[in-house]
């Protein structure tokens, strides 16, 4: 069950989200959705982390921009692997189709994305991207709620100003697979522990840049 107590706040929130097994999608899918529904419905637990987050550098240091999205980490608990971010998508954004290093769930809150789904992506230095046959294209709809395992290969191509709310699991791999289907190139990227503190700096995000992503937030009365 999830508390549903403002004065709770995030941490409290989130303490259910710690202990389901991630690699259970359907158990993933139905944990995140009463997350999700308790967000919704109590926006200020996210207004009161989002006025915190200047003052919490371990959080900060998480949050990242780039030209096309904005990562803002809202919590993130190193024992269990849990970290739950909003993502605002800018104009402009799209994926190559790619999987992730953990599984994840995540809420449209805003706007809305396709979403092509490619397969499995337990794969080898030898993957052909001109192979990979999109399996399922559907639309994410604000309101939509989705889990999607580790292994998966998909791709976004969202609407200016989408916004998300995300919750991902543990880090089960070192790496990931990025591909570009009109080069034919395949790549493996790493997590931050392979990044420069340099590359690392690239993308931190300032804090003038989360107070305008903040200030957007509030003016489309999400939180």
């Amino acid at each position: 069950m999830y508390e549903t107590n403002i004065a709770g706040g995030l941490d409290l929130a989130a303490t259910a989200l710690c202990g389901i097994d991630w690699n259970d999608i359907d158990e993933v899918e139905r944990a995140a959705f009463e997350f999700f529904e308790v967000i919704v419905a109590e926006p200020a637990i996210v207004r009161s982390r989002l006025d915190e987050l200047p003052n919490r550098p371990e959080l900060m240091e998480l949050c990242e921009h780039y030209d096309i999205l904005d990562k803002v980490v809202l919590f993130s608990d190193d024992a269990s692997g849990l970290r739950i971010r909003l993502h605002v998508f800018l104009p402009g954004y799209y994926d190559r189709p790619h999987n992730h290093r953990w599984s994840y769930a995540s809420r449209i809150l805003r706007g809305q994305y396709r979403h092509y789904l490619f397969g499995n992506a337990e794969i080898d230095d030898q993957l052909d991207p001109t192979k990979l046959p999109v399996l399922q294209a559907r639309e994410e709809p604000v309101g939509g709620t989705y889990a999607l395992h580790h292994t998966m290969v998909h791709a976004v191509v969202a609407q200016p100003d989408t916004v998300s709310l995300v919750v991902r699991g543990p880090a089960v791999k070192d790496r990931f697979v990025v591909s570009d289907r009109d080069t034919g190139e395949a790549w493996w990227q790493y997590g931050a522990f392979k990044e420069s503190a340099a590359d690392a700096a690239k993308k931190r995000m300032t804090p003038e840049r989360l107070e305008e992503v903040v200030g957007h937030l509030k003016e489309w009365e999400l939180f």
